[in-house]
């Protein structure tokens, strides 16, 4: 068995992560390649009332639940099948439905606080960060959290320069350091991601 290549995608809320990471994996046969977001290890709150869960800052390291993204990730390289959870954005909590991700040779890893754990870190064998303008970031974090979480634009406008703009500058902008590559303009980079498809399929090739 050849262990799998794990790939890591970040940058700030907006940059165009997930643009990145839908393109690579349309570039493989979906039997060879899976994508995992950090989103959804978001830590249960279900001790919380609802309005204490709205309170939380989900742009914190300590929202998310990395030891047990880490456990599942040395699953998938043991070839062992994992239950990835599902977050729902709405209720500010985990559902109690989870979502089977099998073992596959490659695996893209999504989200903005990817390469600030250092155990974390250490498990990626390319690590992408994704740079794009801050203006362009937040038009895009209105947009998807008014259509897809249900939110009004005075409160991501009041929680963006609140909370995400200042842990931004505090825990994601200065891991940028630790990438392999950087993109800028997120999605809108074809040269960038092609050049990624490729160095992805040599790497195959090389571990057959």
């Amino acid at each position: 068995m050849r262990r799998p290549i794990l790939i890591g995608i970040t940058g700030g809320t907006g940059s165009g992560k997930s643009t990145v990471a839908n393109e690579i994996y349309k570039s493989f046969s979906e039997d060879c390649i899976a994508i995992i977001e950090q989103d959804s290890y978001y830590k249960d709150q279900s001790h919380l009332t609802f309005e204490e869960r709205t309170k939380t800052n989900y742009d914190h390291p300590n929202a998310f639940d990395t030891d047990l993204m880490i456990e599942h990730l040395k699953m998938l390289l043991n070839d062992q099948a994992i239950y990835k959870p599902i977050y729902d954005f709405k209720e500010h909590n985990r559902r109690k439905e989870t979502v089977k991700v099998e073992p596959k040779d490659i695996i893209i890893i999504e989200g903005i606080m990817l390469l600030q754990d250092p155990k974390l870190r250490e498990l990626l064998d390319i690590k992408i960060y994704v740079d794009t303008d801050d203006d362009v970031r937040i038009i895009r974090r209105i947009l998807r959290d008014i259509r897809e979480r249900g939110r009004t634009i005075e409160s991501v406008v009041e929680q963006y320069l609140n909370v995400v703009k200042p842990m931004h500058t505090q825990f994601i902008e200065p891991t940028k350091k630790y990438a392999d590559i950087i993109i800028p303009e997120g999605g809108q980079n074809k040269v960038a991601i092609d050049i990624m498809v490729s160095k992805i399929k040599q790497v195959l090739f090389e571990n057959k």
